[in-house]
């Protein structure tokens, strides 16, 4: 079972992240975003698992945004229903506003805000009160240099966040857990990972950033760790202000 051989690495992380920020509570109803990579696959089923053991009662719906870009969803729909979650895809066109009619220099930016648009739209149009997102803890330290090296800023998202003009409110229950075990858990048991048919994939700034990290990590082993520590630990007293 999923929760002796990853008690450690994964449940154990993804525990403490949703004791530390209370990301669910009784009556939730969270709309958890799904793409069908390994992230979203693995968030789904963290949920699902915690939905089915936690005293603490709540809904999950699996919500997708189809990007236009033409790939099967299929897989999504199938993986849904396996654990006896609702699944809503929200049609779009934004791949093809991006790529072709607005040919953005860097994609990346408008297509995240234009896909958080919809997610965020169809979250309350299905009643939920919040939304989960896969984001772990080597996206939030890419996140922190990609704002340190290209927005000249000291930062990266928070585990919750609260949109007051959706009046919803977001919550990151991956955020402690590596990468590297989110791709061991997916392995483990076949989930089926739609690939991103996104053109700009394995060619962002993004990339960069993970070569960088992993770079870090061969020469300061546990450096991953230590930045998590001190995102935690983060003392604005100890920046300099104007």
């Amino acid at each position: 079972m999923p929760k002796k051989r990853y008690h450690d690495s994964l449940w154990k992380p993804v525990g403490k992240a949703i004791t530390h920020y209370n990301m669910i509570q009784e009556g939730d109803r969270i709309a958890a975003g799904l793409s069908g990579g390994k992230d979203s696959l693995t968030l789904l089923t963290v949920l699902s698992e915690i939905r089915e053991f936690s005293p603490v009662k709540f809904e999950i719906v699996g919500v997708t945004v189809d990007l236009g870009f033409g790939a099967s969803l299929d897989p999504i729909r199938d993986f849904c229903r396996e654990k006896g979650i609702t699944w809503s895809c929200v049609h779009t066109q934004i791949g093809p506003i991006v790529f072709e009619y607005r040919q953005e220099p860097n994609p990346c930016s408008l297509c995240s805000k234009m896909r958080n648009g919809a997610l965020h739209s169809a979250a309350k149009q299905l009643g939920c009160n919040k939304v989960a997102l896969a984001h772990h803890l080597d996206d939030a330290i890419e996140t922190f240099f990609l704002c340190l090296f290209y927005e000249r800023r000291i930062k990266t998202f928070q585990p919750v966040s609260y949109l007051s003009r959706r009046e919803i409110t977001l919550i990151r229950p991956l955020i402690y857990v590596r990468e590297k075990t989110i791709e061991h858990f997916v392995q483990t048991f076949q989930f089926p990972v739609v690939q991103n048919p996104c053109p700009a994939n394995h060619h962002t700034k993004r990339e960069e950033m993970k070569e960088l990290v992993a770079y870090l990590e061969h020469k300061f082993p546990g450096v991953r760790n230590r930045l998590l520590t001190a995102f935690i630990n983060a003392n604005p007293d100890y920046l300099w202000k104007k």
